[in-house]
């Protein structure tokens, strides 16, 4: 009952509508439910004006009406009338909650994420967040629609169990005891399906994960003959999966089939003892078994939708849990000071280490404004690491990252962000047109802004050369392109929202010589209308940069005229090092 309640806290508002609708229309019921016994009285020759049936002959005397057949029909007519409109509000009212529920747990576990450090990021499997985005939310929001109706079913057992306690409390009380034992023999399915629910939450996790990392390197798998290896790991966690559904079909089944004798032979049984034990009148114990056989399917019911619930209750703690502890790893506050980066960009004394491996020891660099600074060193050095500490993505041990002289401890970070342009070491482009490549849902920019950031980075010649031009599809990850043309929209990307530092990771690393050459170009056409930060171990970057600097025991080295020519051969031996100029 944890994760109906939680349902219910969640969401109070849409919860209380819907339980009072369904408490109306239990009422509703329950009041046409009483005609039933003054009518057969009526019909048989009976005494109307005892049991359950003295009270609503009683209310129509009252109000003038005389008790026949007629009008007993009429109000039962009426009862279930209304109950089903009111049925009709609740139920529309689960089916909103639960696309909201769906909905709101997807946007709950985003903003957490993005919202969350950099380091705690990298570690979660994106096949996971996928899962958890699409299967585990729909499967979260499907268990509070078996909460509602564990919730509709109770409502309607009470509503059935209290006119059958006016008819004989004793028979009902027995009943009701015996339908528990009966549910209680029966709650191992139910936890069965507790622990199959469990199983799928985690092996859909593992298998879309791994999934995920499979298709991202399927082609040199293929290449080398070992995609089977994939292959076969692929089939054992679906196997595992398989036989986690299984047992929760199995456990559903099982509890439907066990129920359905056991409601027969507790029928059976109480019609015959009202009969012959008790003497009941005929009208009495036909209300009585319909009553009792209505509850106690409704028990049954409860019992199945219940285990439904809880066969679904991993997915949406799963996604709960996620949620935290993303939250618990978010990034520090913001500072409030409005950057503006018109002189420099400085690093002072930084000191940056990931577990035992110092990367930075007092490093000291400054990057003036409108300059293109180039970095290179060899790998594992800390180059892409000291573009994160730039963007604010890590935090130095020690030291300042320092933007006109103000640390960015005090500077809004999401403002510093929206002034950088930034490119990364893989091209990383949508299944979708050039514009939504170069846009990627940027409010208030448009067709215009992407002309001219395509213009900026060198890539509006071949955008326009293309049959649907700038709204061509260019495939899965920009595969209709060649590596030259993905990376242009890459920088076009970056420059679409006219940033003030311009930071690239490896921008030239997959490229042929003659599109490193284009891309370079394009680099020194943006000097001076911004600042660019590169880091690269190609020569043709640092040709085309006015600074450069090499990093070596945790600090930065500044290279003199074409000095970086022989320092870049030393540290990538075995390259020819050949200046762009």
């Amino acid at each position: 009952m944890r994760t109906l309640l939680a349902f219910i806290l969640t969401y109070p508002r849409r919860s209380i509508i819907m339980l009072l609708a369904l408490l109306v229309a239990g009422l509703a019921e329950g009041l046409s439910l009483t005609t039933l016994l003054p009518l057969l009285a009526t019909a048989v020759g009976g005494d109307t004006r005892s049991g359950a049936g003295k009270f609503i002959t009683d209310a129509l005397l009252t109000a003038g009406i005389e008790p026949t057949i007629a009008v007993m029909l009429l109000i039962i007519v009426a009862g279930m009338t209304l109950k089903s409109l009111l049925l009709l509000l609740a139920n529309r009212q689960v089916g909103y909650t639960v696309a909201h529920v769906a909905t709101a747990l997807r946007l709950e576990l985003i903003d957490a994420l993005l919202a969350s450090r950099w380091e705690y990021y990298l570690r979660q499997p994106a096949g996971s967040l996928a899962n958890s985005v699409a299967t585990e939310a729909y499967r979260a929001a499907t268990g509070f629609q078996y909460g509602a109706s564990v919730l509709a079913f109770a409502v309607q057992v009470v509503i059935y169990a209290v006119v059958a306690l006016l008819v004989s409390w004793q028979a009902t009380v027995v009943a009701l005891i015996v339908g528990s034992i009966f549910s209680l023999m029966l709650h191992r399915l139910v936890r069965a399906s507790r622990r199959a629910g469990a199983g799928q939450t985690r092996l859909l996790r593992s298998l879309l994960a791994y999934l995920t990392d499979v298709l991202g390197s399927v082609k040199p798998l293929k290449a080398m003959a070992r995609d089977n290896v994939a292959d076969a790991i692929l089939r054992d966690q679906n196997s595992q999966l398989e036989t986690a559904m299984r047992q929760e079909v199995w456990s559903k089944e099982a509890l439907r089939a066990l129920q359905e004798p056991m409601l027969a032979a507790l029928a059976a049984t109480g019609l015959y003892i009202a009969l012959v034990r008790w003497q009941m009148s005929l009208p009495q114990v036909m209300i009585l078994v319909f009553l009792l056989v209505r509850v106690l399917g409704l028990v049954n019911k409860v019992q199945r939708q219940f285990q439904h619930l809880i066969a679904q209750e991993s997915a949406y703690w799963a996604l709960r849990n996620a949620a935290s502890a993303a939250r618990a790893a978010s990034e520090r506050a913001a500072g409030s000071i409005e950057p503006h980066l018109h002189r420099e960009i400085e690093l002072r004394d930084l000191f940056f280490q990931y577990g035992n491996q110092e990367l930075f020891q007092g490093l000291q660099l400054r990057f003036p404004a409108g300059s293109f600074t180039a970095i290179f060193g060899p790998s594992g050095i800390g180059k892409s690491t000291l573009l994160d500490l730039l963007c604010g993505l890590v935090e130095p041990v020690s030291g300042q990252v320092l933007v006109d002289g103000v640390s960015l401890h005090d500077i809004n970070l999401r403002q510093w962000r929206r002034m950088i342009g930034y490119v990364s070491q893989e091209t990383i482009l949508l299944h979708d047109t050039i514009l939504a490549n170069v846009l990627v849902g940027e409010t208030g920019l448009g067709v215009a802004d992407a002309e001219r950031a395509l213009k900026d980075a060198g890539g509006w010649d071949f955008v326009a050369t293309l049959p649907q031009g700038i709204h061509t599809v260019i495939g899965e990850r920009g595969g209709l392109l060649s590596g030259g043309q993905r990376q242009r929209i890459a920088i076009a990307r970056a420059l679409a929202h006219r940033p003030r530092l311009l930071i690239l990771d490896e921008p030239t690393s997959a490229l042929d010589p003659d599109s490193e050459r284009l891309i370079c170009e394009s680099l020194q056409g943006l000097a001076g209308q911004l600042t660019i930060i590169a880091v690269s171990h190609r020569a043709a970057v640092s040709a085309a940069a006015d600074r450069v600097f090499r990093l070596v025991d945790g600090n930065a080295v500044a290279m003199k005229d074409k000095e970086w020519v022989k320092e870049t051969a030393a540290v990538l031996p075995g390259r020819n090092v050949v200046s762009s100029t």
